[in-house]
């Protein structure tokens, strides 16, 4: 794939993204849904951790919250080489109560990836899960930013938020497509 067109028709193809009328979690209604769960295709996945790949320099670990971060966490790991950690939206509450799964040393740079982000909330409260643990986090990379406020939450918590598509990028790319 070569360019966010390609890239958009390719998340509509799989059915990741559609436009129409949709209620969503939060009961707001919108006029796209954003499920990156649906994309289960090497080929998509390999673009996804492909574009990336250049804002998770200088980390030396990736993290993606269950469920929906987890392939492209491994997506990500499997193109850079960069080990990940798979953190919890609630932590355990039994054995060994960790709040993420996987090998992490305090000190490390972490980079969280994330599908959709919408208010940053649930991102957010990973990241301080994390920094508590003794991780430095300082950035976050979204398939999608839903433009909702999220940025600038995470900006609050000294985060820099990424995407790759924007709310905007989407609406226009699916009123042309």
């Amino acid at each position: 794939m070569v360019n966010d067109r390609e890239f958009v028709a390719a998340l509509r193809g799989c059915g990741a993204v559609q436009f129409g009328t949709f209620t969503l979690a939060s009961g707001k209604t919108s006029d796209y849904y954003v499920d990156i769960k649906r994309v289960t295709r090497p080929d998509l996945l390999r673009e996804i951790a492909r574009r990336m790949a250049p804002h998770v320099r200088g980390c030396t670990r990736i993290a993606g919250v269950e469920l929906g971060a987890v392939p492209i966490a491994v997506a990500l790991a499997l193109e850079t080489g960069l080990p990940f950690v798979i953190v919890r939206k609630e932590a355990k509450e039994h054995g060994t109560k960790r709040p993420y799964e996987g090998e992490m040393a305090k000190g490390e740079r972490v980079v969280f990836v994330e599908d959709v982000v919408t208010t940053g909330g649930t991102l957010v409260r990973a990241i301080e899960r994390l920094r508590a643990e003794g991780a430095l986090v300082e950035r976050a990379v979204t398939v999608v930013d839903r433009e909702e406020g999220a940025k600038e939450a995470l900006a609050k918590a000294g985060i820099e938020l990424v995407p790759l598509l924007r709310a905007a990028d989407l609406r226009r790319m699916g009123e042309t497509s």
